[in-house]
């Protein structure tokens, strides 16, 4: 890169927004020959791309991938729920949740934007879509379940909603159920945030605590049966926000522990568009 000067690279990026290192290497190869190196730039997907860089993406897609035990889903970001529904955006989502399912140690967003895929890096992928589709594109959030049981999964409202859970069972057959807790997951209000009582976060139920006393208190509740007052609302709170208490949505007669059976639930991820991670 030696003989390229700061105001090329500077003029280069000025009219194509693509990154400096990028710039840089096009005039290389170019050999300072700023319209050879725009060409150059262009012709790889990344002219352009670094100045959509940073725009908002308030759409975008949940894309889930299943294989056999293992269950992955990815959120990608976009800006227009007009993209968000190409075939092209969707198959981004559906590739990179493959790359999830298929490497253990793909468990961040980071991770899997230095992964490969298809011979090519993801950060490349997502710099090549960003000039192809010409909207900012980012991957939000990653997550993976690998039980050596049961695993499904469930995609709602056009991509916006997703979830995947995973399930110990000795019945193999249980493919069906799998989804159908997941789709719970996905109907369920107040989501759920814990399988069970034992796995919610001490900090939640400290938080509700303190909020039921300070409620209690100022409806003039003596304080001898302030404690009385929160340990009851705290029981109904955990039977709302514990998967296997909840009224299941497809039989609100049955809970989904009932649904259950002898199967448990090991794992589940939910994400929708927008939220930060609960699970």
């Amino acid at each position: 890169m030696a003989g390229i000067s700061a105001a090329d690279v500077k003029a280069l990026r000025d009219q194509t927004g693509a990154g400096m290192m990028d710039c840089k290497r096009a005039l290389s190869e170019a050999e300072g020959d700023l319209k050879r190196a725009n060409e150059l730039l262009r012709e790889r997907g990344q002219a352009k791309a670094g100045k959509r860089e940073g725009r908002a993406t308030s759409e975008g897609v949940i894309a889930t991938v299943i294989d056999g035990s293992v269950g992955a889903m990815v959120e990608v970001g976009c800006e227009t729920d007009f993209v968000a529904r190409t075939d092209n955006f969707i198959a981004i989502g559906e590739k990179l949740a493959g790359a999830v399912a298929a490497d253990a140690s793909l468990t961040s967003a980071d991770a899997l934007l230095e992964a490969s895929v298809d011979g090519k890096k993801v950060a490349d992928l997502v710099t090549e879509a960003i000039a192809t589709l010409g909207e900012n594109v980012v991957v939000k959030k990653v997550a993976r379940i690998d039980v050596g049981g049961v695993v499904g999964g469930y995609v709602h409202a056009g991509g916006k909603l997703g979830v995947i859970v995973g399930l110990a069972t000795a019945d193999s057959g249980a493919d069906a159920l799998a989804k159908d807790v997941a789709m719970h997951i996905a109907a369920a209000d107040p989501t759920p945030s814990a399988v069970t009582r034992d796995a919610v976060a001490s900090d939640l139920l400290d938080s509700e605590r303190a909020i039921y006393a300070a409620q209690a208190k100022q409806e003039g509740k003596p304080e001898k049966v302030i404690e009385k007052i929160v340990e009851g609302k705290i029981n109904k709170y955990l039977s709302q926000i514990c998967l296997v208490e909840q009224p299941f949505v497809k039989d609100p007669d049955q809970s989904v522990g009932a649904i259950l059976g002898e199967a448990t639930v090991t794992a589940f991820h939910r994400f929708k568009l927008g939220e930060a991670i609960n699970q």
